[in-house]
């Protein structure tokens, strides 16, 4: 007997890391083909579940609630961290109605829908907002795998929507719940307590935000590998700390995160690669568990049901949902269409139609089923034409293309000087220009040229191309002067 428990440790492991393993290798593949990454997560892990190669029996609803709770607490923290302050200041007022009113909305449209599908009012209400909110992951890793770069206004509103827009269908979510469970009447009060929970999650959230900053700033710890373990403890404490007074944590956590990552702290770019890659770890682990989940015999029964909605909600629901929204903001009808387009689903719906189920309301099993057969028909219909729709409604960005090698500075020192990214445009005032030539400021050199996929050391008589990528370094009030010679810097 004692030896049967590493045993099937070790099995359990081992299937574990086959299936992640493959998940990375194929993610590439996936993304050409249009193919949310998530959506390969998850059939994988449909794979590897008892009814499936694997055969690992699981069916912890409770255990897949909490580690996917977990995994969007450090998702939206990453993407908290890589949202630049001049992004939302562009895109919050569209991205906040599209969040709040839009995601209303949607659940209100696909409820109806599902009623006339044949669900009780109830249950229809309770599967619309489980649906009724987008995903970041979903929608950015088709983008990236498309290889295209969207418009500004455009792409700055689909991420900020996806980032602001998971509290409010929780919100829904455990309230219709909780009314479903307990047979009283939904109220109004269920408005004034989202508008307290967002309330109390952005004010949490500007001051775990704030706090994070003056701590980077002033605390040195002895290794680096320490301060991604304070911003995780930090990005746990702005989640935990709201929800337990009445807030929204998983918006909290977003502003805390963009608070701190457009700021100058110790190890910056150390801690935005530690947490890129525990958020696609965190993806991975998401979503293969909730494949784990799975029974695909269960979806026999409601495939007509599944697509039949995951077809109202990617033609109907979302994009008349998302033009009425944008109206008041004056978008163009292409780009409208366009966000309406790209909600893609992914693993938010999945988590939280796992809480009905915890909440052992009737029907629950039933719904977490169809809800599935949504998302797998929703990440596919859009999923597979974002990179067609996007050349056909003319929203690709002329921005310049990321550089095929990148430097940087790494420090547990504040240091009064920083690497600058620069792209050489035909046009640009440097271009055939040789650097001896350049008119930089005192303390400023140019340390590094990337041309296509080579690596060209910088010299005097070095001459810059148009199409280089250029890394500059300077002091940070010197900075303006090298903007003014080279150009606005490249965003990583």
């Amino acid at each position: 007997m004692q030896f049967q428990e590493p045993t099937a440790t070790a099995f359990l492991l081992t299937v574990f890391g086959l299936l992640m393993g493959v998940s990375a290798l194929f993610s590439r593949a996936a993304g050409r083909f249009g193919v949310p990454v998530a959506l390969v997560f998850i059939l994988l892990g449909v794979l590897g579940g008892s009814e499936g190669l694997g055969g690992i029996a699981f069916e912890d609803y409770g255990f897949t609630f909490r580690l996917g709770t977990v995994a969007l607490v450090l998702i939206l923290f990453d993407g908290g961290l890589n949202t630049p302050l001049a992004s939302v200041r562009e895109g919050l007022r569209p991205a906040a109605v599209l969040a709040t009113v839009g995601v209303i909305g949607t659940a209100a449209f696909m409820g109806l829908a599902a009623h006339l599908f044949g669900f009780e009012w109830k249950y229809a209400l309770l599967l619309g907002a489980i649906v009724s909110s987008t995903d970041a992951a979903a929608v950015f890793s088709v983008l990236r795998g498309s290889g295209l770069l969207l418009k500004r206004r455009v792409g700055v509103t689909l991420e900020l929507e996806s980032g602001l827009n998971d509290p409010m269908a929780v919100i829904l979510t455990m309230a219709l719940t909780e009314t479903l469970v307990s047979g009283e009447p939904l109220g109004w009060g269920i408005l004034l307590g989202a508008v307290v929970q967002m309330a109390v999650g952005a004010a949490l959230g500007l001051g775990f935000g704030y706090a994070g900053r003056l701590l980077l700033k002033r605390v040195r710890l002895q290794a680096g590998g320490l301060y991604p373990v304070l911003t995780l403890s930090l990005a746990f404490l702005a989640f935990g700390l709201p929800t337990l007074f009445y807030g929204s944590g998983f918006l909290a956590v977003y502003v805390a995160a963009m608070l701190l990552g457009n700021e100058a702290i110790r190890y910056r770019s150390g801690l935005l690669r530690v947490h890129d890659a525990i958020a696609w770890l965190s993806q991975v682990g998401m979503f293969l568990m909730l494949g784990l989940l799975v029974f695909p015999s269960q979806l026999v029964g409601v495939t007509w049901t599944g697509l039949g909605l995951g077809l109202v909600l990617a033609f109907i629901a979302r994009p008349l949902v998302v033009v009425l929204c944008l109206l008041p903001f004056r978008f163009p009808w292409r780009q409208a269409l366009y966000v309406g387009w790209v909600g893609l689903r992914g693993a938010v719906p999945i988590i939280l139609a796992t809480f009905p189920v915890l909440a052992q309301a009737p029907g629950a099993l039933s719904i977490f089923n169809v809800v599935f057969f949504i998302v797998v028909v929703n990440a596919l219909v859009p999923g597979a034409t974002v990179g067609w729709v996007t050349r056909r409604l003319g929203l690709v960005s002329q921005a310049p293309p990321p550089p095929t090698a990148a430097m940087e500075l790494t420090s547990t020192h504040l240091l009064n000087g920083e690497v600058v990214p620069f792209y050489i445009d035909p046009a640009s005032a440097v271009a055939g220009a040789t650097i001896a030539d350049l008119p930089l400021p005192e303390s400023a050199v140019v340390t590094l040229i990337v041309r296509d996929n080579e690596l060209v050391p910088p010299k005097g008589r070095s001459t810059l191309l148009a199409g280089d990528h250029v890394y500059v370094f300077c002091k940070e009030e010197e900075l303006p002067l090298v903007q003014l010679l080279f150009g606005q810097q490249m965003q990583e």
